[in-house]
């Protein structure tokens, strides 16, 4: 008998080690999957990353439309990646679009107190898990002024996300640094190529007139996608590994 549990125990063992790690994505619209993806021209980064990742490391993209720190929570979304969570794993973090918005109470989190709890706990609770939290700030929108200056539209929300991963020694990449830089680069008007701009009847899509300066479009969502993953090959937390 004790020989029998013994094999049972080897063969569990090696099926625990066999077990890929598992990189999870939680976030809002500028990350989740869209429907359709073959004729619907917006597409979130986390939706494209697979492709830049080697088939040792499985990808689960829970981002979401509209959610935020808050309502990513209560709407039992993270309560399913949590039950998942094993050691090895990775968690890459990226709200603040959504936590901003002050006429909705569902999801609207003040960036100094509710805001930083939340990643705070987000970090805290994947790490009790064995798992690595990575932080990102929220990608930029395409906002410029008048004179071609792109203005910020997050206020202190990344300024936050920086205080946690410093305090916590959290990983971090600066998403919001490095889409600031790729729509400067491409200039107040090759930039709408990154997102979504239509007029009525050119995509077949949208009937009507279409100017979303937040949300991606395919190329957007491609170049955005290869920013996060070059940041990521930085950090020495053992994902670099998985990346092509």
């Amino acid at each position: 008998m004790n020989k029998k549990l013994s094999i049972l125990f080897l063969f569990l063992s090696l099926m625990i080690w066999a077990q890929k790690p598992t990189l999870f994505l939680i976030g809002d619209s500028t990350m989740s999957n869209k429907d359709n993806p073959e004729k619907n021209p917006e597409h979130g980064w986390g939706q494209v990353l697979p492709q830049f990742f080697t088939t040792g490391i499985e990808i689960q993209n829970h981002a979401m439309n509209g959610r935020s720190s808050k309502s990513f929570r209560t709407e039992g979304r993270w309560d399913k990646v949590e039950k998942q969570l094993k050691k090895g794993d990775f968690v890459i973090i990226q709200f603040g679009h959504n936590d901003q918005k002050l006429k909705d109470s569902t999801k609207f989190t003040n960036p100094y107190t509710q805001y930083r709890a939340n990643l705070e706990r987000y970090v805290t609770e994947t790490r009790t898990k064995g798992a690595t939290p990575i932080l990102m700030t929220s990608i930029t929108r395409r906002n410029f002024n008048e004179n071609g200056v792109l203005i910020d539209t997050h206020k202190e929300y990344p300024l936050v996300v920086r205080l946690v991963a410093d305090a916590m020694k959290v990983p971090f990449v600066d998403m919001q640094l490095l889409t600031e830089q790729m729509e400067i680069s491409a200039g107040p008007e090759k930039s709408k190529l990154l997102h979504l701009h239509f007029k009525a009847g050119e995509n077949p899509y949208y009937d009507k007139d279409k100017a979303d300066d937040t949300h991606l479009s395919k190329l957007g969502a491609n170049t955005v996608a290869k920013l996060a993953v070059n940041a990521l090959k930085t950090l020495n937390t053992g994902l670099e590994k998985y990346i092509k």
